[in-house]
């Protein structure tokens, strides 16, 4: 019994003393996807030729028009309000030829990704809210393919290849910082 509470008291100071870092939550906020690397994506995306690849053959690509998760499908109407600052005869040939082509266009948007966020500092800090420090580490991609009458005639990516944020949330009155906003909210107004 003895040696049970001497075991207990040498964890419980090591845990004080460590900060207990490794308590402290981690997330992981993935898209699925086939991709593992920002690269492995834009290669990807780089195999898709326009003019010559079809609708169908995107998902030989990794780019499965109807199965991948958190895909976007844009309407005619949706691609004119984001070209609607550039005048129509500067816009490249594909988006020309989607304006033209009304309802036989349809754009999609793909976005991959993998971040990681982690924790880190202090556990007891954090805990109570004082002070929490968060890194996201990864990648995020976006392709958009331009498709009329089943064939791809425009395609545009962007992304962040190396995802490295670092932020941190510094509340003075700890635990009792979200309780002040919330009796503001409570006080009547006349």
């Amino acid at each position: 019994m003895g040696n049970n509470r001497i075991l207990t008291a040498f964890f419980v100071i090591g845990c004080v003393l460590s900060g207990c870092q490794a308590l402290l939550p981690s997330a992981r906020d993935v898209t699925k996807s086939r991709w593992k690397t920002f690269e492995e994506c834009k290669a990807s995306y780089d195999r898709v030729i326009p003019n010559k690849t079809t609708a169908r053959q995107l998902k030989t690509h990794g780019f499965d028009l109807y199965s991948t998760p958190n895909m976007r499908i844009l309407n005619y109407i949706d691609i004119a309000v984001a070209t609607q600052s550039i005048k129509k005869e500067e816009l490249d040939t594909g988006l020309q030829m989607c304006l033209n082509a009304k309802n036989n266009c349809r754009g999609y948007e793909f976005t991959p990704s993998y971040i990681t966020s982690e924790r880190y500092g202090n556990f007891w800090v954090d805990l109570f809210n004082f002070k929490r420090m968060t890194k996201d580490r990864g990648w995020r991609f976006k392709a958009t393919f331009v498709v009329v009458d089943n064939v791809v005639v425009e395609k545009l990516w962007s992304g962040d290849p190396n995802v490295a944020l670092d932020r941190q949330t510094r509340n003075p009155l700890g635990p009792f910082q979200e309780f002040g906003g919330r009796l503001i909210n409570l006080i009547p107004t006349n």
